[in-house]
């Protein structure tokens, strides 16, 4: 085996397996740095270590392989904090930290924590590597760990403040790169043909079923198998937000997102159905309306590739272990032979139900999508972002009422449209949208965020300036953090003085912040003018904040139930 330093095995690894950027806050492995240039990997510098976790979050999730982020000791917590979002969304990050040798452990080292526990809540898999000769076998199981399965991040804490007692020093060491986990999913198990056929009968005898799409028909690159298996056995299709673009919004099937952040059709639709298909989800709490969807007793069958989620929220009738585009796959090719409805009459009827909810839905909220107000709604901005999005551009969305926003309001038109979401943390969407574009550097990025939201890494603009990375960001701008509101309200019986500072914020105008730092930055008070302002913004050829000016009132509607 070739003698080489760690910092020299560190990079050449990273580019056998195409990781493009390295996300960091300096200090951390700053010899490999040399050789990830020689490479081509672009050493992304971020303001924080939270920020470089999800910014190598939003790489990870738009490019569907390993992303590497990594902070020396001192930061080590802080970017295990910015690993919670990929570890909720199954993000498949690898994080590098450095720790103060071991003579100085337990003994109040400066700066120094231990990393175990912070790591351990927000990985699948954490290792320390004690010397050069271990990094090979660390490594290759952190990146295996991160893509197998359900993927998730994983962690390495490397000797030396900066990771330097692994880094800097010498061994023999060997580039094996194992290329089936270069991308996701490496492998698609099938499920056995009894399930197949258990899950087609159930499927067929049910009167009123209804499929769950998860971020596992994402992940797994299902949209076409999803599509025609609800075709073809006549079942209303809901997605999760991770899977929203996953089948078209217009597709007489749809039924939007169900959950919290929802459509009222979607949750009324599993209100009432008989059986429900969960196809690549948690059946977490936001799926389900904190598991209150679908109701008890209701039938249902679940497809995940890991066997410990079948079962885990609601007892299943069949259950099935697969790869999600390998099982849907068996279950079109099995369907002829099983799987038609056994009364057709009622499934037909059973459609038309969940087609009337749609519309009911549509046109309850149809003035506020058109709404004319100024300030403007945040509805008719859902309006104008579905209308005017470029037909292969990635949505990033944060949490909170952007999710909400989201789930609801705004809708895909072309399937060459992508979206990420933020799965925890607010304030992920504006770095996390910097990773998407160093993942998919020709296609429009575009982060929707409030500005509560903005103001936590806002300075990560100059980030993306420094490294070209011209993302366009529209920040619903209400000055407030008006999801709060109604609690507020409760809590002082009304809006009473003294209630107002827990959830209004300083009026700003993030436009001329934008063009201090170097971007772009365009203000946006009349809907009308929305459409020009994306124009602009997509032909700056800077990091674009586009400021939108919307009304406090609007407030994101609670969750059907």
């Amino acid at each position: 085996m070739p003698e080489m330093t760690g910092g020299q095995f560190l990079a050449e690894t990273l580019h056998g397996y195409g990781v493009s950027h390295f996300f960091f806050m300096p200090v951390i492995v700053d010899d490999s740095m040399v050789h990830m240039e020689r490479l081509g990997i672009t050493r992304v510098m971020a303001h924080s270590e939270k920020p470089a976790a999800y910014m190598a979050d939003g790489y990870a999730r738009v490019k569907n392989s390993v992303a590497f982020c990594g902070a020396q000791s001192v930061g080590a917590t802080n970017l295990a904090a910015g690993l919670q979002d990929a570890y909720l969304a199954s993000s498949p990050v690898v994080a590098l930290t450095g720790r103060v040798a071991q003579s100085g452990q337990d003994r109040h080292a400066y700066q120094e924590v231990d990393h175990n526990a912070p790591f351990s809540a927000n990985t699948k898999y954490s290792a320390r590597v004690d010397s050069t000769d271990q990094l090979p076998m660390f490594l290759r199981q952190a990146i295996r760990e991160a893509t197998t399965g359900t993927p998730g991040p994983t962690h390495l804490d490397l000797a030396g403040l900066a990771g330097g007692d692994i880094t800097k020093n010498s061994a023999d060491l060997e580039v094996i790169i194992e290329v089936q986990f270069a991308n996701l999913p490496p492998f698609r198990p099938e499920p056995d043909p009894g399930s197949v056929n258990a899950a087609l009968s159930a499927l067929a005898s049910a009167a009123k079923p209804v499929i769950v799409a998860g971020g596992g028909v994402k992940t797994s690159n299902a949209r076409k198998q999803l599509i025609e298996l609800a075709e073809r056995l006549d079942i209303p299709v809901a997605t999760s937000l991770n899977a929203k673009e996953m089948f078209p919004s217009d597709h007489p099937l749809a039924v939007g997102v169900p959950g919290s952040y929802s459509r009222a059709c979607a949750n009324q639709t599993l209100a009432e159905a008989d059986l429900v298909f969960f196809i690549g989800s948690h059946t977490g709490g936001q799926v389900t309306n904190d598991w209150k969807l679908p109701r008890a007793r209701t039938r249902i069958v679940q497809m995940d590739i890991e066997a410990s989620e079948l079962g885990r929220s609601f007892p299943i009738e069949v259950g099935l272990q697969s790869d999600i585009q390998a099982g849907l796959q068996k279950m079109l090719d099995a369907s002829g032979e099983v799987g038609s409805a056994s009364d057709p009459s009622a499934r037909a009827a059973w459609i038309a139900k969940t087609q009337k909810f749609v519309y009911d839905w549509k046109e309850s909220v149809d003035g506020l999508w058109n709404s004319d107000d100024m300030p403007m709604r945040t509805e008719r901005l859902s309006k104008e972002l579905t209308a005017h999005l470029p037909s292969d551009s990635i949505l990033v969305s944060d949490t909170g009422h952007s999710g909400i926003w989201t789930g609801t309001m705004i809708d895909f038109k072309s399937p060459d449209q992508s979206f990420i979401r933020c799965a925890g943390s607010l304030g992920w969407a504006f770095p996390a949208a910097i990773g998407a574009k160093a993942a998919a550097p020709d296609r429009p990025i575009i982060t929707f965020a409030g500005d509560g939201a903005m103001w936590y890494h806002y300075m990560e603009l100059d980030t993306a300036v420094r490294y070209g990375l011209n993302t366009v960001t529209v920040v619903n701008n209400n000055s407030s953090l008006n999801q709060e509101r109604s609690l507020n309200v409760r809590n002082y019986g009304g809006d009473l003085p003294g209630s107002d500072e827990l959830w209004k914020l300083t009026p700003t105008d993030f436009a001329p912040m934008a063009e201090q730092m170097g971007g772009f930055g365009i203000t946006v008070t009349k809907p009308g003018d929305f459409e020009g302002a994306l124009d602009q913004a997509l032909n700056s050829g800077k990091p674009a904040v586009i400021d939108v000016k919307t009304h406090i009132q609007s407030i994101a509607p609670p969750a059907w139930d």
